[in-house]
């Protein structure tokens, strides 16, 4: 058994999975649809056998205490990173002002095959949002504010950024670029109930002139083509605010050849219907990420730098550093010693 462990402990197995793990880590680069889970899973496990037989087996490790505290946390964080793969969820979304999170219109969902979260217990509503830019166009801290539930039948204010997120049932919520304006529409169709909705525009201001959409009403024979005319106070030379509540949009209606601008509470007939521009809203793009791994690896990290700091402290402590001399002299004991010279007086001789 032993010789087997040995075996399994081998350095030239070690560096083939962490060989193998470096393929697993370019394949898995931003997280591809396409690539499996296992590409990264089976590497780290790999390196954990190997791991655990090189504790069991080597005396070097298991009989200092520094050492095996630092290898078994090492050994820990493969398998926690292991686990988390297998229960990691990656996730976008888009919400208007006012909306509430729905876990349906997540979209470039990613998530490992043992993932179990409780994601339909995720509450909470979108509210509006500022974006800081510094001249030159450059993004500074986003405030999203949202509402989340108290747990007394009222609503608690967040404010969420890039880097504060919102965290609710071990899901982390981040604010990401990818921002903009929607138009909120109602569509009275002739002889049936309005229907009230919005209309996407592009990101703002990564594309600040393509604020364009489409859209064809259910029943009708030509789409309508929407773009939307912003006022935002941009200023690529200066600093200045993104604040949709301090913006105003007009909105341009294309169909039939026709174009149309309307201003909030504007209509238009078109055809089988009427349709009106009820105002301007914004919505906000966030990156949604589960891992619940993430506390027990920092614990572990922590712990393994203990174990090395330990095993350092001894080694240390067993051969102290070496003395500073007295004034530049050493005696002609110490100095011939070197087989070199006696130093005397400061002389050489």
């Amino acid at each position: 058994m032993i010789a087997v462990l040995k075996r399994l402990a081998s350095i030239r197995l070690t560096l083939l999975w962490m060989a193998l793990l470096g393929i697993g880590a370019a394949l898995s680069y931003d997280n591809p649809v396409d690539t499996p889970v296992w590409v990264l899973v089976v590497p780290l496990a790999l390196l954990g056998v190997n791991l655990l037989a090189a504790i069991i087996t080597n005396t070097r490790i298991n009989r200092r205490g520094g050492l095996l505290i630092f290898h078994v946390a090492l050994l820990g964080i493969v398998v926690l990173a292991a686990f988390g793969r297998l229960t990691h969820m990656e996730a976008h979304i888009e919400l208007v002002d006012g909306m509430g999170f729905m876990p349906e219109r997540l979209i470039n969902v990613r998530q490992g095959p043992l993932h179990s979260g409780r994601l339909d217990q995720v509450h909470f509503i979108q509210g509006p949002y500022t974006v800081e830019y510094r001249p030159g166009m450059v993004r500074g801290l986003t405030h999203s504010h949202v509402l989340i539930p108290d747990g007394a039948g009222g609503w608690e204010r967040k404010v969420v950024g890039d880097d504060r997120p919102l965290i609710l049932e071990g899901y982390r919520f981040y604010t990401t670029f990818n921002k903009g304006f929607a138009a909120v529409l109602t569509w009275m169709p002739d002889g049936g109930q309005p229907e009230t909705g919005t209309i996407h525009m592009p990101s703002y201001p990564l594309f600040e002139f393509r604020q364009a959409n489409r859209w064809t009403p259910a029943g009708a024979s030509e789409e309508i083509k929407f773009w939307l005319q912003l006022e935002t106070g941009i200023d690529p030379e200066g600093a200045w605010v993104l604040d949709a509540r301090k913006s105003r949009g007009t909105l341009v209606v294309r169909t039939g050849g026709r174009r149309v601008e309307l201003q909030p509470g504007g209509t238009v007939r078109l055809e089988h219907g009427v349709l009106r521009y009820d105002g301007l809203s914004s919505w906000m793009g966030y990156k949604l990420y589960y891992d619940p791994t993430l506390q027990w690896l920092f614990i572990t990290s922590m712990l393994g730098v203990l174990g090395l700091g330990i095993h350092f402290w001894k080694k240390f402590a067993n051969h102290p550093w070496p003395q500073p001399d007295d004034g530049g002299k050493r005696s002609e004991r110490d100095a011939s010693r070197g087989g070199k010279a006696i130093i005397e007086e400061g002389r050489v001789i």
